[in-house]
């Protein structure tokens, strides 16, 4: 496809917020060695997205401007580059992008092919554009824990915070495969799609028993799934089984702290700080559970790539029902 020209939404530096981002016409990128050029029909966004624009991984990962956001899509093969004999063109995929190049919001885009899966035909291209960033984390931070998807070994109890958002609403249905009692926070707008996900307790995360993180059956947590913003290690000590871990999904100076602290005491209540990566099985997996009616993706709104900046907006301004979609 050289010489052709796609449409693309960019930033030039860092900062901006939504008023940074440009509509704009660049070349169709080629792919390179084990890579396949993807004509894209879905692009889920993540809280992640904003924070690079906003400079939060600059000391560790400079970008290059300018810089096409966006690292979960779903799409058709149109190219495969040179070493590629596992797909071809005309096959549906799902694609994690790499965090340093992104590329997602544009009509195509080069995908890593060994971090590339093919997207059941049952599999709606928004619904697989939701999996390997935020369905990756939620199946990671579980395993992080320990947790078996199988159900072996004695249930857990686990709370998800933030259990409405991108992430929190697939951690409760997958705790849930693996027999676990799940509590849950969120907003009270969402208290009721919370439960149907399968939440055996909710809470309003307004409420002082919210905002204490308690059980109301009195449990104490084997495992916290941490998708809220940042809350106190004072807040969930109490609340944690004796050997408690609390998985930090987006780990800040003070969850650092707090890790190294830990880290240096005896006790058994730890704090992990979680950092995703893309593993093709584990996507694979993530697809079939969709495929089979297991696990389902809650899509907040989708829009197109002409009108990228409100699904931008929408995602800094937080407070989604699970995904954000852009479609091209």
């Amino acid at each position: 496809m050289a010489g052709k020209m796609m449409r693309a939404v960019l930033y030039d530096s860092y900062g901006g917020g939504t008023a940074a981002l440009k509509q704009v016409e660049v070349p169709v990128p080629s792919p390179s060695k084990g890579e396949v050029l993807v004509k894209v029909k879905a692009t889920a966004l993540n809280p992640f997205d904003w924070k690079i624009q906003k400079g939060a991984l600059r000391p560790f990962m400079p970008k290059k401007f300018p810089f096409i956001p966006a690292i979960e899509i779903a799409g058709e093969v149109v190219e495969v580059g040179p070493g590629v004999e596992n797909f071809k063109p005309g096959d549906k995929v799902i694609a994690g992008l790499d965090v340093g190049t992104g590329g997602g919001l544009a009509e195509y885009c080069a995908a890593k092919a060994d971090v590339t899966v093919l997207r059941p035909s049952e599999v709606s291209a928004a619904e697989g554009a939701c999996l390997p960033a935020a369905g990756l984390t939620a199946h990671g931070a579980l395993i992080s824990a320990g947790f078996k998807f199988d159900g072996s070994g004695p249930q857990k109890n686990i709370l998800v915070t933030a259990a409405s958002g991108g992430v929190g609403h697939l951690a409760i249905q997958l705790a849930k495969l693996g027999n676990a009692h799940v509590t849950a926070t969120c907003g009270a707008r969402n208290l009721d799609l919370v439960r149907s996900l399968g939440a055996d307790e909710v809470l309003d995360y307004k409420t002082p028993e919210g905002a204490a993180l308690k059980s109301p059956s009195g449990k104490k947590y084997d495992v916290v799934i941490q998708c809220a913003p940042p809350i106190p290690w004072s807040v969930f000590e109490p609340n944690l089984s004796p050997t408690g871990k609390v998985i930090e999904l987006s780990p800040g100076v003070s969850s650092m702290w707090t890790f190294a602290v830990k880290k240096l005491t005896l006790s058994k209540k730890k704090l992990v700080l979680f950092f995703a990566s893309v593993k093709a099985e584990n996507l694979v997996y993530l697809a079939d559970l969709v495929k089979q009616g297991k696990l389902k993706v809650v899509i907040d709104c989708k829009h197109p790539l002409s009108d990228a900046g409100a699904a931008w907006t929408k995602c800094i301004n937080g407070h989604a029902t699970g995904k954000i979609v852009v479609e091209p």
